[in-house]
């Protein structure tokens, strides 16, 4: 049943989460400055009926660490998902979420690391997590990062220490199965220097014809000489609205690398963003959007120098069909200080459809003499000749611009583990 979101509801729901006074001023705090801030000005119009959102549901009690012990329906649900299958084959470790809460979480490595829930970790390591909370994401930077401070649940909390390299990646799976549900999980993620992380992520929902709400907050901590690599596929179904804030700060001689895959989602807005604020320190974002009929996705990537001789890239594709519109926005800003730095972004758009449109909204300061930015762009439509060719070689329409679609995205999928890049391949041919 929904609850109505009031101070009483916060309360309440920082109480069931056993938190301390700290916390539940936080959330008092974040709810107050989610009433008074609007909407974005920018992007996709958000239309959200605030008080049709149910703001919390958990079937689970704790978080199971055997799979025989969760929930059969859960359980089904992740194992028709091939959830179950990869974390036997590919991962060193996983968290999956069902609606509000982590139901299923499983650390197999044997290096010494911290590999929980966020809601977790704030009771086992009150101390490292207040460190991090709300130090790269302000809970009061827009709309709905307040109301991620305010209602935040869930999520996954990693600390790699110094010169630890995991074997195999750790995975989150976020999954909504209620109907006008919001899902608020807030992920940490510290890699300390010399450390290395890949993470993947995967987001899917059922679909209804209310809407519901994926409001994440992800803030990355990438130490000197230390790696972090983060990839998502999300396919969301046409009834999400997905308005995520994903940052990331290096440190020196640090790489920190998004590889970020939108597919799904009625409305998207996801700027995944690295600060560069060490000497030498390294950000690369690499990105598809995928619209189709009834979709808008606005997405792409923000790298803000604040170091000396940094480097930047962003590659952003995207695709719209059956009348989608799949923009890029991006923001590239190096400072007076990041002397002898270089960025790059380059966009590259396929239009299907005369119904579908895409638009580049880029934003790139130079603030120095030494540095260089580079900015490329190109829109084609699907050539006809391309596909009388591939139907004259006994393909059918939909099957040559399958074709084109996959070689247009072919740089995307060779950066993505094996098995999310034959998910990526089912998702386009559906």
């Amino acid at each position: 049943m929904n609850k109505e979101l009031n101070e009483d509801f916060i309360k309440w729901l920082s109480k069931k989460k056993q938190e301390d006074e700290k916390m539940l001023a936080f959330r008092l705090k974040a709810f107050k400055a989610f009433k008074e801030l609007d909407n974005p000005t920018f992007g996709p119009k958000i239309n959200l009926d605030f008080k049709n959102i149910n703001y919390y549901k958990s079937d689970n009690e704790k978080i199971e660490d055997k799979w025989d012990n969760v929930n059969d329906n859960i359980k089904n649900t992740f194992k028709s998902l091939g959830v179950i299958e990869a974390e036997d084959k590919y991962l060193d470790g996983v968290s999956n979420q069902y609606e509000s809460e982590v139901v299923y979480h499983k650390n197999k490595t044997n290096k010494d690391i911290i590999f929980t829930s966020t809601d977790e970790a704030l009771k086992k390591y009150p101390e490292l997590f207040y460190k991090y909370f709300n130090n790269l994401v302000k809970y009061d930077e827009n709309k709905y990062t307040a109301l991620n401070g305010a209602l935040w649940s869930g999520g996954s909390f990693i600390y790699i220490p110094p010169h630890t390299t995991l074997d195999r990646p750790l995975q989150s799976y976020f999954r909504i199965d209620s109907e006008s549900l919001g899902q608020f999980e807030r992920t940490i993620i510290i890699v300390d220097d010399y450390s290395s992380l890949e993470y993947i992520e995967g987001c899917t929902a059922k679909s209804y014809s209310t809407s519901s709400l994926h409001a994440g907050v992800v803030e990355i901590y990438v130490g000197k000489h230390a790696k972090c690599r983060y990839s998502t596929i999300q396919n969301w179904s046409k009834d999400v609205y997905n308005l995520v804030t994903k940052r990331a700060i290096v440190d020196s001689y640090g790489s920190m690398k998004w590889v970020d895959g939108n597919i799904g989602s009625s409305v998207t807005m996801k700027y995944p963003s690295c600060i560069l604020k060490g000497d030498y320190a390294r950000g690369n974002s690499l990105s598809i959007a995928y619209a189709k009929s009834m979709q808008s996705l606005d997405a792409g990537a923000k790298m803000i120098h604040l170091g000396k001789n940094t480097k930047s890239n962003i590659i952003s594709k995207s695709i719209a069909g059956d009348g989608g519109i799949s923009n890029y926005r991006g923001l590239v800003k190096i400072t007076k200080d990041a002397i002898n730095s270089y960025a790059k972004v380059c966009c590259d758009t396929l239009i299907l459809d005369n119904l579908s449109s895409s638009n580049t909204y880029p934003k790139n300061i130079v603030l120095n003499d030494s540095s260089i930015l580079e900015h490329e762009a190109t829109i084609s439509k699907v050539s006809e000749d391309a596909l009388n060719y591939l139907m004259s070689k006994g393909l059918d329409e939909n099957s040559a611009k399958e074709l084109l679609i996959m070689g247009f995205i072919d740089d995307f999928k060779k950066e993505l583990p094996m098995e999310y890049a034959v998910e990526l391949n089912r998702l386009i041919k559906d």
